[in-house]
């Protein structure tokens, strides 16, 4: 199918999105793709609202989970608009089709007293490792950025001086997130072992490997899933796991919900107001086990 390769371009130079979400735009289209061979359609022009939905069928009939099929349903849709951008279709024919109903999935978090016993007691051992090690757990619990801004982090982010640090999120939209003091005591104390274990090292990157090369996904991802397993039985133990507990936990101490949404680097307050269930639900615990006329209130519920 035509266009495919401008679109990929268009998604990384215009919309500036990750490499991570092109991915998985290419690994839907090229899905969808292989589908439309199947029904011997050849042009986008041929491809109708009809079509999209028998795909929607098989995909559902193969087992495909409610909430992958509505990423790629919306996926089509950004497809389609670039088609019709480029007036290779009139319409599009994706904003017809409707997407599954999801339930509603809560963010999973990490309790205050676990991660305080894993900054607190956990050995994460000495030299430069366990120093990187120690520092990836606490920037993300102290500045609840992503993955890919965290492997990506530089010393031109940094402003030690003021407690300031530039975090470049998604499409390279810029957020500022204070360091807090014990932070910026563990980010010099790892600058400077860094700076003696690689004296030749002349990159801009904070987080090395043990061979002094920018850190990878796979490797920030091991650490934070090594560590969080020796205080958390949560059942996924990764770095989103920890950017939700500082969420959370800022909310549950009476953070502004607006002040949240900027420092997560949320495009609208939709996205932060998830964590208000989870605050809601411990509340509600909380009362449950607390007050002294809870138990008698459920009898009659």
């Amino acid at each position: 199918m035509q266009y495919l390769d401008s679109f990929f371009k268009y998604l990384e130079f215009e919309r500036r999105n990750s490499p991570h979400t092109i991915t998985a735009y290419k690994t839907d289209v090229n899905q969808f793709c292989e589908y439309l061979n199947g029904c011997d359609i050849g042009f986008w022009n041929e491809v109708t609202s009809k079509t999209i939905r028998s795909w929607v069928v098989k995909l559902v009939n193969d087992g495909v989970t409610a909430r992958s099929v509505t990423r790629k349903i919306s996926t089509l849709k950004v497809l389609f608009r670039y088609l019709m951008q480029q007036g290779v279709v009139e319409t599009n024919v994706a904003e017809y089709v409707s997407v599954p109903k999801l339930p509603k999935r809560l963010p999973v978090f990490v309790k205050e007293q676990e991660m305080d016993l894993l900054l607190d007691k956990v050995d994460f051992g000495k030299g430069f490792k366990g120093q990187r090690d120690r520092l990836i757990i606490e920037m993300f619990y102290n500045t609840g950025m992503r993955l890919s801004e965290l492997a990506g982090l530089t010393i031109e982010q940094l402003d030690l001086a003021n407690g300031l640090l530039k975090v470049k999120g998604k499409r390279n939209k810029e957020r500022i997130i204070p360091i807090i003091p014990e932070l910026k005591v563990s980010l010099v104390g790892y600058l400077k072992s860094k700076d003696s274990e690689f004296p030749d090292c002349s990159g801009r990157h904070i987080f090395l490997t043990e061979k002094g090369l920018p850190v990878y996904h796979k490797l920030v991802y091991r650490v934070v899933n090594r560590y969080l397993g020796q205080v958390s039985t949560v059942a996924k133990k990764s770095p989103h796991v920890i950017r939700h507990s500082f969420a959370t936990a800022l909310l549950n101490r009476g953070a502004d919900l607006n002040a949240i949404k900027e420092l997560m680097g949320h495009a609208n307050l939709a996205a932060t107001e998830v964590y208000t269930h989870n605050t809601y639900a411990q509340l509600n615990s909380i009362y449950k086990q607390a007050h002294p006329r809870a138990e008698k209130m459920e009898d009659y519920l």
